[in-house]
């Protein structure tokens, strides 16, 4: 099972800082940092490290050479990543004593996708298969079309959240992966819209230190509560949370209560690190994080 992931690139810039800037306020920073980041790229190194198998579709630009060498370094394949003209796209991100961040993006690159790079790796995936994708990227709606007529699955993570775009695919996506405040605008837009009918697609749902809830179209639920762990940066942790659930669940989604309960020790594991893509951990980090919280969390 291969999952397609058409996702962003970024190039983290992380300032940590003693709290957040107040509007019009300037503040000294601590430390820099440059990192590897963007949602997409996030996702595909967290699905490569637990034992997926994924092919990252992306762009990045003439200075996309520091990228490329990292993403490949981390075991992500960069044969279906373009070059283009415009710049990678990068993220300013600031973090806290607390944790905490706020993150800007430029989106460059990822902007710059065209329906000849979809159709030629999607050109590559057989029925079964599931395709990824956020909204850091351009020609989400025609992706998820051009998907779905493939015979193949569709996981969506509409972040940053996009309304139009969510609304516009929603009868079309097999995973729907949401924070507490997508999914809170999720619902005020469709009963904006008058839609009041449950969404069949399954609902994952990430609830920051509360952990994360699966709903499936049918109504079932399972709750998979955070591991009790002391962060250090929660950049990329609804990332690598997506990535390493998809990779189990892509596999075997009957065991969808070990999925969650991987993603969440991934998730746990990251956040302890700095960074985004660089802080994922490897399969047997997490199975060793498991081995020793057997009954936790």
């Amino acid at each position: 099972m291969t999952i397609l992931n058409f996702g962003s690139i970024n190039v983290d810039l992380v300032y940590a800082l003693a709290r957040m800037p107040q509007p019009g306020e300037t503040l000294s920073a601590h430390s820099f940092q440059k990192f590897l980041g963007g949602k997409g790229v996030n996702q595909s190194v967290a699905i490569a490290a637990s034992g997926g198998h994924v092919r990252h579709v992306g762009a990045v630009g003439p200075d996309g050479d520091w990228a490329l060498a990292r993403i490949a370094a981390l075991g992500v394949a960069t044969d279906h990543i373009a070059r283009v003209e415009q710049a990678t796209g990068h993220a300013i991100i600031f973090v806290d004593e607390q944790a905490e961040n706020m993150i800007v993006i430029q989106g460059g690159a990822n902007q710059a996708l065209s329906l000849e790079q979809i159709d030629a790796a999607l050109a590559t995936a057989v029925p079964g298969d599931w395709v990824l994708l956020q909204n850091e990227t351009n020609l989400t709606i025609e992706i998820v079309q051009k998907a779905k007529a493939a015979g193949l699955k569709v996981a969506y993570s509409p972040a940053p959240f996009d309304a139009e775009k969510a609304l516009a695919v929603l009868d079309l996506v097999d995973l729907l992966a949401v924070n507490q405040y997508e999914a809170g605008e999720l619902r005020a837009a469709r009963r904006a819209l008058g839609h009041t009918a449950p969404v069949d697609a399954t609902l994952l749902v990430t609830l920051g230190s509360e952990g994360a809830e699966l709903v499936s179209g049918d109504g079932r639920n399972l709750r998979q509560a955070a591991f009790k762990v002391t962060p250090v940066d929660t950049t990329g942790a609804g990332d690598t949370f997506l990535g390493a659930f998809l990779a189990h669940y892509t596999q075997n989604p009957d065991r969808a209560k070990t999925a969650l309960r991987y993603a969440a020790a991934a998730a746990a594991l990251q956040v302890q690190s700095h960074g985004a893509a660089v802080a994922i951990p490897a399969k047997q980090k997490v199975e060793a994080f498991l081995a020793e919280r057997v009954g936790a969390g």
